[in-house]
Parts: C-alpha cells; sequence; structure tokens
C-alpha cells in the first residue's frame, strides 16, 4: 500500500520573518520519494532542516517580504514496525499539558469513567468525546483548549484530539496527540488525533470518526497542539494565502469503524 500526501501553501511574509514548518513526514519514515521547495520572489529559498530525537523533521526558513510558495510531496510506502516506546515519554504524557490540562478534568473523568479500564476505558473516552462535540468547522481559536472546547460542544480535530487527551491522562493513561496525513479524511485538511498507551504500544483514538486509522501518516508528535503546529512563526506578520492538503492511499483501506486498536504504522 503506497499513500500519497501532498501540501500547497502560500504565505504572505514581511521582511525577516522567523518561519518554521512542520509538514513533512517523520524522518523515520518509509518513502519512495519526497520533495519539498520553498519559493520566494521567483528564487529557491533553502530551510535548515531540524529533526527532533521522535524523528520529527523541522524546516526553519527567514523568509523575505513577499509571496513564500512552499510545496511539499511524498510517496510512503508501508512501515514495517512502530517505533520503539520512549520511557520518558510515559511519564510527560501523563502530565496536564497547555492545551489538554487533566488536572482540571480530574473530578469528571474519575465521576464519568469510574471502574473501566485498558481498552474499555480507551474506547468509553472516545465514545464520550465523540457523542459530547460537533465537529464544526472555523469553530475553533488558538487558545480553546479541553476544558473550553468541552464547554462549548463543538470543535475541529485538534479539539477532539485534546478533550481526549485530557480525560485519558486524568484516568492516569499516557496519551499524546499526533499530527498526520490521513487519506479519506472529509473534509481533507492537516489531522489531529489522539493516541493513547496500552499494552505497550501507542494506539490511535480519533473520537471525530472522519479519518480511517488505517491509512494515517505521522508528520508530528507532541504533547498536544503547541508542540505539532504545522506552522509557527516569530518576528513579523504573516498572511496565509492559500492551503491545500490531500492524502490518499492506492488501494482500499480497510473498514474502520473506530472501535478495537489500531496503531499508526
Amino acid at each position: 500500500m503506497t499513500r500519497i500526501a501532498t501540501a500547497d501553501i502560500d504565505l504572505q511574509t514581511a521582511a525577516s520573518v522567523d518561519l518554521i514548518f512542520q509538514i513533512a513526514v517523520r524522518s523515520d519514515t518509509a518513502l519512495r520519494n519526497e520533495t519539498l521547495t520553498f519559493t520566494q520572489n521567483g528564487q529557491v529559498r533553502h530551510p535548515t532542516v531540524l529533526t527532533a530525537p521522535d524523528g520529527t523533521r523541522f524546516h526553519r526558513l527567514r523568509s523575505e517580504e513577499g509571496l513564500l510558495q512552499v510545496r511539499y510531496a511524498a510517496d510512503i510506502e508501508p512501515s514495517p514496525s512502530a517505533a520503539a516506546v520512549d520511557e520518558l515519554e510515559l511519564i510527560d504524557y501523563v502530565r496536564p499539558s497547555r492545551y489538554s490540562e487533566s488536572d482540571a478534568l480530574f473530578a469528571q473523568a474519575r465521576r464519568q469513567f469510574r471502574g473501566l479500564g485498558e481498552a474499555d476505558l480507551v474506547q468509553a473516552v472516545s465514545d464520550y468525546v465523540h457523542d459530547s462535540l460537533t465537529y464544526t468547522w472555523g469553530s475553533s481559536t488558538g487558545t480553546d483548549s479541553a476544558v473550553t472546547v468541552l464547554a462549548k460542544g463543538q470543535g475541529v480535530c485538534r479539539d477532539f484530539a485534546h478533550a481526549v487527551i485530557a480525560l485519558l491522562r486524568a484516568m492516569d493513561v499516557p496519551a499524546r496527540y499526533a499530527a498526520c496525513y490521513a487519506p479519506g479524511l472529509s473534509p481533507m485538511d492537516f489531522h489531529a488525533v489522539a493516541e493513547a498507551y496500552l499494552d505497550g504500544a501507542w494506539h490511535v483514538v480519533d473520537a471525530t470518526h472522519l479519518s480511517n486509522r488505517h491509512g494515517l501518516v505521522r508528520i508530528a508528535t507532541g504533547a498536544d497542539a503547541s508542540d505539532c503546529a504545522w506552522l509557527s512563526y516569530h518576528g513579523g506578520a504573516v498572511s496565509l494565502q492559500y492551503l491545500w492538503v490531500n492524502a490518499s492511499s492506492d488501494i482500499e483501506l480497510p473498514f474502520d469503524d473506530h472501535s478495537g486498536l489500531v496503531q499508526i504504522a
């Protein structure tokens, strides 16, 4: 099975803006081919590439004033196995974080999911978030967190992931955030899911039910969206002019009813 991921991004930038992109798939991904180009004012620009210990890749570029065009494309092969578990992550990912305030949801989680454990708990949290929130494009702001989105009752994929992560951590289950390309996703975009640590491995939880978990391709992993933004910038103004993301598979993916345990390959 080959999965194809593409992203076209046009940004209008002021002079000397520090841009940091996380749009390339993780460095340990099996690739048939991959291209990533940055063009500004007719000139090809060359970013600095930084790779985190977990394989997340950052492309950093000091922009000029003008239109910056970013083009990414990758053909991804199936990976033989999931990455090894880092025990330090299990400590970090059971703690509260900026957008997943598990401490604030502790009492609610203990009432809601009392007596559940392991796979039953993960499924119950996924079902609860899916039933409690309505996916509403454009409803989320950059400061919304698990607490605020559960109060609002609506959000986008990052909000569903934050709510799942916070509730699982409140039940002492390590949980983390993953930014992905998602073949078959509708509406198509960069996608965010949660992952829960269970039975010695990380398993995907997509409470939106919009993706097929069997097709996901990892871009970045972190405590929450603050670690996985497709773009962060400092020192100047940036305006998004165009964004087009697409992901597909060359074969039909196995059916996913969002029950059971699935890992990102």
